[in-house]
């Protein structure tokens, strides 16, 4: 701002002199105060914890003082209260845990050398009267092999015109040399424990066995092409479901009109079952495209953000928008440091309504949606009485401007929940099922192209689905990609994760 020469000498010329100067000092203090609350978000993005836990105390301080500097303080919900160190649950102790009896056993036997097998006393000789067994839990390297497939050769003797070749068995890629152990391991290796193809390359050779990360990407791209079917049959049962928990998160992805990479998208869907199934789909961009082209004509409840991306699905009538309140909740803890006088209540009602359903967790769907009627609907409307308070007084562009915006925004959304006990007060499933995305990212980096996102979204859905079900990915898809060539496609469905785990429980189970 440049002074002018000379302060106005006239009262009215000063009065708005002065009251520009109050506008710009105004202005430039909510830059700062913007810019300050970014750089506390972004040190504890780096440094910081990413748990979003209060202290309890503090919590109940807060919250039970503005109870009380309310008129009508008899009405309003009791403030939480904080867990006391004797009330939490006992945790688990220290100490060793028996090992599987499932692992192998190695007998090693280790007995008295000759010279000390004679009595020191007497001289008589020791006799053996027991043993003592002590486990130790051992490793060994996993090993690569050769299967040799023999074919043999019949001839007729008598004509000595026939001549007959055994056929060979179904390989999982149409004459490629990877067995399916080897896929299945190349496959679990790089979805489920985040190793890239470059690393398994470097333990392959320290087996002696040299193989271009190329050949790998072949395999890769081979086998997802392979167990495709599957992945559809896995889309078409989330779509089936009466509630779509989905959320996205950044791929890098190579362009070759480009000397970096660009932002491709991963998007989660989970089903509402317990296990539930979880798909993955890419798309090259965040365009509200890629969520309707998959969901299409889905009918039911899609728990999300408040990503406008979705609004169209929304105004079909076919799709109910659900909305998350660990979203909101993220918006007042993040304004806490800027404004805790304010940010400290609401987090105090949203404590409340999670109370209600730690209470009710286990239940059935009737008893969920009768108890949140009961005592969740009252902490809401009160809630929504002091957020409307609130809109009134604080800068729209404030961090808890923001966050007040956003829950009185997403209102409606943010209370269906109560209508239905299917449905959960928060989006955490489909969060956490991009965890193993994101874990993943940090290690292999981007993707090569817009198809090998597409091929990672479908080996993502089977390894994240086997998880789900506490199946091993590895024994599955050894099991499925020895199978899959010569399956009747009718039976198609014995190969979901589902189905495939409870063949292999035994009959009694």
């Amino acid at each position: 701002m440049t002074l002018p020469e000379a302060v106005p000498s006239d009262p009215e010329d000063l009065r708005q002199y002065c009251a520009q100067l109050l506008a710009e000092l105004g202005e430039k203090q909510q830059l700062i105060d913007k810019l300050a609350h970014q750089l506390a978000l972004f040190r504890r993005y780096l440094y910081g914890r990413r748990s979003e836990q209060l202290d309890p105390a503090q919590l109940l301080l807060e919250f039970a003082s503005w109870v009380q500097a309310q008129p009508h303080a008899a009405a309003l919900p009791a403030p939480p209260v904080p867990v006391t160190p004797g009330a939490a649950p006992p945790r688990a102790g220290h100490g060793r845990t028996r090992l599987p009896a499932l692992l192998p056993r190695r007998r090693v036997e280790h007995a008295l050398p000759d010279d000390r097998c004679t009595c020191t006393a007497c001289g008589t000789p020791l006799v053996k009267i027991g043993e003592e067994t002590s486990e130790q839990l051992d490793y060994q390297p996993a090993a690569l092999f050769v299967t040799e497939h023999v074919r043999f050769t019949y001839a007729c003797h008598a004509c000595e015109g026939t001549v007959v070749t055994a056929e060979g068995p179904a390989a999982p890629i149409e004459k490629g040399r990877p067995g399916p152990g080897l896929l299945a391991q190349v496959i679990t290796a790089k979805y489920a424990d985040h190793l890239p193809l470059n690393r398994q390359v470097d333990i392959f050779a320290r087996h002696g066995v040299t193989l271009a990360r190329q050949t790998l990407c072949d395999w890769v791209a081979a086998a997802a092409d392979v167990l495709t079917p599957l992945y559809a049959d896995l889309t078409a049962r989330v779509l089936a479901s009466q509630v779509i928990h989905t959320d996205d998160t950044v791929v890098p992805v190579l362009d070759r009109d480009r000397r970096d990479t660009r932002d491709g998208r991963l998007w989660v869907y989970v089903s509402d079952g317990h296990p539930a199934t979880i798909v993955y789909d890419y798309t090259a961009d965040r365009s509200r495209a890629g969520p309707r082209a998959f969901l299409g004509d889905f009918r039911g409840y899609l728990q999300a953000d408040a990503y406008a991306g979705y609004d169209a699905l929304y105004a079909t009538g076919r799709v109910v928008e659900v909305g998350c309140w660990a979203h909101a909740r993220r918006y007042f803890f993040d304004a806490k440091a800027s404004d805790p006088a304010r940010a400290l209540p609401a987090l105090g009602f949203i404590q409340q309504l999670y109370a209600v359903e730690r209470e009710v967790k286990g239940a059935d769907a009737d008893t969920r949606r009768a108890r949140r009627i009961a005592q969740a609907l009252p902490v809401l409307a009160r809630f929504r009485h002091w957020l409307d308070e609130q809109a009134d007084r604080l800068l729209p562009k404030s961090p808890i401007g923001e966050a007040v915006g956003y829950a009185r925004a997403q209102w409606t959304a943010l209370t269906q929940y109560c209508e239905n006990g299917a449905l959960a007060i928060d989006n955490n499933v489909s969060e956490r099922a991009l965890r193993t995305v994101v874990t993943g990212r940090k290690n292999w980096l981007f993707c090569g192209s817009d198809a090998g996102g597409g091929r990672a979204a479908v080996l993502y859905s089977l390894v994240a689905t086997c998880k789900a079900h506490g199946i091993d990915p590895w024994a599955y898809l050894r099991d499925v990609l020895e199978r899959i060539p010569t399956h009747p496609n009718r039976r198609r469905a014995e190969l979901l994760p589902q189905q495939w785990k409870a063949a292999q429980l035994p009959p009694s189970a």
